[in-house]
């Protein structure tokens, strides 16, 4: 019999002290470059979007990888790759944690909006209170002195 599985991961990083660092104006070149990093994990990225403190990607997580190795990958890789490419120099790291958070296939065109509307949605919210209500909203007891 084979083995069957569908996981999808709403994941949130934000760069180290919500410092605006990453650059608008290249912020596809990051995307293009996680994209790239998802894929050799053999994951599916379904959507991926950001503001310059934070970024939101919707993963489908291959069985053979670990959340936890995935986000490593993840932000290991493009933190070399944002210091190398000289266009993000306010770039210093990435934050120490993440959030990440399942989602059924039922949900997934939801969230995929969530993420593409990021730039509308930030001008009503702030990283922190969104990330607070997205800890909220799926029953995530967090201890507030070491999310910001």
């Amino acid at each position: 019999m084979s083995s069957y599985r569908q996981v999808y991961y709403h994941i949130v990083f934000g760069t180290k002290f919500r410092e605006p660092a990453i650059n608008p104006d290249h912020e596809l070149d990051l995307f293009k470059y996680i994209w790239g990093v998802v894929k050799k994990n053999n994951c599916v990225l379904h959507q991926l979007n950001g503001m310059p403190d934070h970024i939101h990607l919707l993963s489908d997580l291959h069985p053979s990888v670990s959340l936890s190795n995935f986000i490593k990958d993840i932000k290991v890789s493009s933190s070399i790759w944002l210091k190398d490419t000289g266009k993000f120099p306010l770039f210093t790291g990435w934050q120490e944690g993440y959030g990440a958070f399942s989602c059924s296939d039922r949900d997934k065109e939801r969230v995929i909006g969530y993420i593409k509307g990021q730039k509308a949605h930030h001008k009503s919210e702030n990283f922190k209170e969104e990330y607070i209500r997205l800890l909220q909203e799926h029953r995530i007891k967090y201890d507030e002195k070491y999310l910001f």
